[in-house]
């Protein structure tokens, strides 16, 4: 970081009247994490990094080699927009790195920053656009309930969608932030939303997924609302996904097009398609980090739980959308938005690289609707399924080398232990489903 850099940076801060700035980080989770600073150690913050205690914070370190410094990226400064512009608050996303300066490797930004310079030795830019599905719920008394907002269905428009109002404020706010927001619509279940914007590299977009959720929630909570990312708060109706488009670009150019191959999609986008169908179950723990994830991926629900592609089918895991030419991309529809993205776009990237390098061929792809096959069906035309709940997913990243080595053994080693933790609390735990079906009975 040079020196005419932080001088520009923090004339910018004086002018925009910043009294306090957040230095945000995220855990192994992908919960947003900040330090806050008085304006006038934002010198020293640009120049030396601000040390904290790491042992405390969900994956990170054990307490004999706890000190940690954070590293602000000076391209992720911003306002915050719901804060009085007479006294701004700013924030900066930062690196986390060790007292002599290195990387830690159990920061997850920096994760995916290592799969994407690997992907650039070949000469790729990995671009990723998510679309993350969230709900409304009113609160009371201070918490969370499940109770809607609103009554809306799939793309109504008020006053039926009576949260149009908080879509409209959180867009102008990310708007604010930088963003460019391509759409917002009421999703398909009641209380349900969705707010598309533009795709960017993977590190840049992960960034944005962090503020995105900080943000909505922020917004909603201001008008006394919860904004839920989780991936099935209600049983019976469609859960929250997080679809995600990717595509592969190199010298300036989308790799994934080819005018003259079969349906106009490039070898290189084929083999990405079939190392994502290779190590898909391995992908599926960070995509689906949660217990509650799995319920969402079953079938009924528009979600994904076949490991399949195709070129319009969307009961498949991969699909390549419509658009051509710049626009060529596949969506990968398992990862939900309770995920960490800077860890599942490290999976999908290293998974799509070894198809790449290995040239995986995908199966053939898949017109008819998934959900109606029988298994006898499936199996016959080699359809597996996904992981059916976390311990399952956990072993399948532990038997793949590959994404394994792309994580790094200490994000490994801590996803092990929350696995396990969160997997023995729920198996030990009598559910209320449990006493409803049995209690009676017997």
């Amino acid at each position: 970081m040079s020196a005419d850099n932080i001088s520009t940076m923090l004339e910018r801060i004086e002018q925009d009247n910043v009294r306090f700035l957040r230095l945000q980080f995220t855990d192994l989770l992908g919960m947003p994490k900040n330090v806050s600073i008085p304006a006038k150690q934002v010198g020293k913050a640009l120049t030396d990094g601000i040390g904290f205690d790491g042992s405390s914070i969900e994956g990170f370190v054990r307490i004999e080699e706890s000190d940690m410094v954070l590293k602000p990226d000076l391209s992720t400064y911003t306002l915050l927009p719901w804060r009085p512009r007479e006294k701004s608050v700013a924030r900066f996303i930062c690196d986390v790195c060790k007292p002599d300066g290195t990387p830690f490797e159990g920061d997850p930004r920096s994760v995916l920053r290592r799969a994407m310079e690997d992907a650039a030795k070949d000469g790729y830019v990995f671009n990723t656009g998510p679309e993350l599905e969230f709900f409304l719920f009113k609160m009371l008394d201070g918490r969370p309930t499940t109770q809607f907002q609103d009554v809306g269905g799939y793309f109504d428009l008020a006053p039926t969608d009576l949260a149009e109002d908080l879509r409209r404020e959180a867009i102008l706010a990310l708007t604010d932030m930088g963003f460019d927001i391509e759409a917002s619509h009421h999703e398909v279940a009641e209380s349900q939303h969705e707010i598309d914007f533009k795709y960017s590299d993977a590190l840049h977009t992960a960034d944005n997924v962090i503020t995105f959720k900080f943000a909505v929630k922020t917004m909603a909570l201001m008008r006394g609302l919860h904004a839920s990312f989780m991936a099935k708060p209600i049983h019976g109706i469609n859960g929250s996904g997080m679809h995600t488009n990717c595509s592969l670009a190199k010298d300036g150019k989308n790799a994934f097009y080819d005018p003259d191959a079969p349906l106009q999609l490039s070898e290189t986008c084929m083999h990405f398609i079939g190392g994502l169908l290779k190590h898909a179950p391995a992908i599926t723990r960070v995509a689906n980090p949660t217990i509650n994830s799995y319920k969402r991926l079953v079938p009924g629900y528009e979600a994904p739980c076949y490991i399949s592609w195709s070129a319009s089918n969307r009961s498949a895991l991969v699909r390549v959308p419509a658009p051509r030419g710049n626009s060529t991309r596949v969506e990968f529809r398992s990862p939900d938005p309770t995920c960490n993205p800077y860890l599942a776009f490290t999976a999908m990237l290293a998974a799509g690289m070894d198809g790449v390098r290995s040239e995986i061929e995908p199966p053939e792809d898949v017109h008819k609707n998934i959900f109606h096959m029988t298994s006898t069906e499936r199996g016959h035309n080699g359809i597996e399924t996904l992981p059916g709940d976390l311990h399952e997913a956990h072993s399948a990243l532990l038997a793949d080398d590959l994404i394994c080595k792309a994580l790094g053994p200490h994000v490994v080693e801590a996803l092990t232990n929350v696995a396990e933790a969160e997997w023995d609390a729920y198996r030990t735990t009598v559910h209320p489903w449990e006493i409803d079906r049995y209690l009676a009975t017997y």
